[in-house]
């Protein structure tokens, strides 16, 4: 008798084996086109099920996935089979729908890091599913035209979240707090490699190997890699002690956060999910807030930005007291500056170009309270060579120096804004044919231009600037470097409206 209740129960258990948000969601979407096909109200469709009204409307929203007797007289009443209105495929216009829901996307977004609750995109891909489909398909197209992947969602989730928090993030910051009290550490003093190693080995229980990675010719271009079972790290051995220091920080952060969707090399090669790229940055966060406390960086940067002349070595400075890289001092300005000293209107820019390459790209881009003037270019053309640190990328490759720092006050052509701009351009770090320009902008408002002292000095370059060669209408630039193909198509279509106007008057 108990073989036979299996048996008949059989499509119960394995429905309950797939019973998830994306079976109700597509059983929803099923029950809804075929109750409209049919020209079936919910109460004409509640009368020859015997399902209530309620209960009928909680199943096409996807909130409900009824149990095998209820389920058949859906069927039933809707003149399907069983197995059709239980299957994952949905077909025609409502495809899109279901491959997505498929790609388990939705269940990776980090909808609840935004206050997102699924259910209602749920109920909005139930009020009309055709249209969602048809704008899902959209989005495919584009993506697929762009060559966008799942991983740029993720990086691109990450760089709102970050937006979001004014990329400060209190929880982190008492974390290391914690964490050096733990293990006797002041609030302020600064922590070096070996310091930091030793932590490592003695509270984790880390093997740490220099140059491990140097007998794998193809892993010349990691930092780091870790092996969990014999908790071993391997480093690259032409990391500097800087470099060391901060990935020995990194991999105390993955411990002391408890981060365990996390990829065993230093940077993702290849992104799984989107809790392993936020675990990444929680880990790179903790590890520069270790090595450059809160308290101490922002004592720092308040007498920096007070000074009454721009002042290069007090940035080196900062640099050599914590034994800190130029990307780590940026990285704790977009900290400090809208959270602690009440600048929020800010940009950072990470530029990367090679050898003697006229060409620059982006490959971190953060704006803090708003989008900001200046943008990454995605379309392929050619950045303002008036920015600051493509300007100085330029001279560095022609001076052989290892690093420069600067300063320009940016205007933006046919625009009000007014930026300064901090940038430090140096060589890469794995490879003297690299080099990585850093640029911070902050928006000079009224209430911000109290707070930095060196405004008015004389040596800081002012320009008025564009977004790209392309779209740039400043026709006397010595600087250009392409044809403003973009603003003189731009400015015939203006010709082409005003005639079209004045013959229709």
């Amino acid at each position: 008798m108990l073989s036979r209740f299996f048996c008949e129960n059989s499509l119960f258990w394995r429905l309950m084996a797939v019973k998830n948000l994306n079976a109700r969601i597509i059983l929803g979407l099923k029950a809804r086109q075929l109750r409209q096909e049919q020209g079936l109200s919910f109460a004409e469709l509640s009368k020859t099920s015997g399902l209530s009204v309620s209960y009928l409307n909680e199943i096409e929203k996807g909130k409900k996935f009824p149990k095998p007797d209820k389920l058949d007289a859906l069927a039933k009443s809707l003149k399907v089979s069983v197995e059709q209105l239980s299957s994952d495929k949905l077909e025609g216009t409502l495809a899109p729908v279901s491959d997505l829901l498929q790609s388990n996307f939705l269940n990776e977004l980090p909808l609840d890091l935004f206050g997102i609750d699924l259910s209602k995109i749920v109920e909005i891909i139930s009020q009309a599913p055709k249209k969602v489909g048809a704008f899902i398909s959209t989005l495919v197209e584009i993506a697929r035209n762009h060559a966008y992947v799942e991983e740029n969602f993720y990086y691109g989730a990450l760089r709102s979240y970050l937006e979001m928090h004014l990329n400060y993030f209190e929880d982190i910051e008492e974390a290391v707090s914690s964490f050096r009290a733990a293990y006797g550490f002041s609030a302020t003093e600064p922590l070096n490699e070996d310091q930091l190693s030793n932590l490592l080995e003695t509270n984790y229980h880390y093997d740490i190997e220099k140059g491990g990675l140097d007998q794998y010719t193809e892993l010349a271009g990691i930092r780091s890699v870790y092996i969990p079972k014999s908790k071993t790290l391997l480093l690259n051995g032409r990391l500097r002690s800087i470099q060391r220091g901060f990935q020995y920080g990194k991999e105390l952060g993955f411990n002391y956060l408890g981060l365990k969707q996390r990829a065993n090399t230093a940077s993702l090669l290849r992104v799984e999910s989107f809790e392993m790229v936020l675990a990444h940055f929680k880990a790179a966060y903790f590890s520069a807030a270790l090595i450059m406390p809160l308290d101490a960086v922002h004592i720092r940067l308040k007498e920096f930005l007070a000074k009454e002349t721009f002042d290069t070595s007090y940035i080196q400075g900062i640099m050599h007291d914590f034994g800190a890289t130029g990307e780590m001092v940026f990285q704790r300005m977009t900290n400090i500056l809208p959270a602690l000293m009440g600048i929020r209107k800010i940009y950072f820019f990470r530029f990367l170009s090679s050898g003697d390459s006229v060409n620059y790209t982006v490959d971190k881009e953060l704006h803090l309270d708003g989008k900001h003037t200046p943008h990454a270019n995605r379309l392929s053309e050619t950045y303002c060579r008036r920015w600051l640190s493509i300007r100085m990328l330029d001279q560095l490759k022609k001076s052989g120096s290892d690093m420069e720092i600067g300063a320009q006050i940016s205007k933006y052509h046919d625009s009000s804004e007014e930026y300064l701009i901090i940038s430090l351009v140096k060589k890469g770090d794995r490879n003297a044919h690299n080099f990585v320009g850093l640029s911070l902008g902050i928006l000079l408002e009224k209430s911000v231009k109290s707070k930095i002292g060196f405004l008015k000095d004389s040596t800081i370059n002012r320009n008025v600037i564009s977004t790209t060669c392309e779209r740039c209408p400043i026709m006397d630039c010595a600087q250009r470097a392409a044809d403003p193909i973009k603003y003189l198509e731009k400015e015939q279509k203006k010709r082409v409206y005003k005639a079209l106007g004045d013959l229709l008057k």
